[in-house]
């Protein structure tokens, strides 16, 4: 009697331990799918970042190329006297 009451209890401890490896991996598998939700939240947040900053510049003009213009013009309209800049200082 006592060999099967052996059996029994160490089917049952076998059982138990079973048991609780499966609430782990469940409880694993439900944290590793939270973690895929949030990144994948992340990363579509991101990507619509990305699209609206693409759109805006396309969207927005360039005032850049007006600017170097008129600072172009602003140093034509000046009078140098090349020799000025061409001679070397004397020492």
């Amino acid at each position: 009697m006592d060999y099967v009451k052996d059996h029994i209890d160490e089917l049952v401890t076998a059982v138990q331990a079973a048991d609780i490896l499966r609430r782990k991996k469940n409880e694993v598998k439900e944290k590793s799918n939270t973690l895929w939700i949030v990144l994948g939240i992340i990363g579509a947040v991101v990507v619509i970042a990305l699209i609206a900053y693409a759109v805006y510049r396309y969207m927005t003009p360039s005032y850049i190329d007006d600017f170097d213009d008129e600072f172009d013009d602003d140093f034509e309209d000046e009078d140098f006297d090349d020799d000025t800049f061409d001679a070397a200082p004397e020492t």
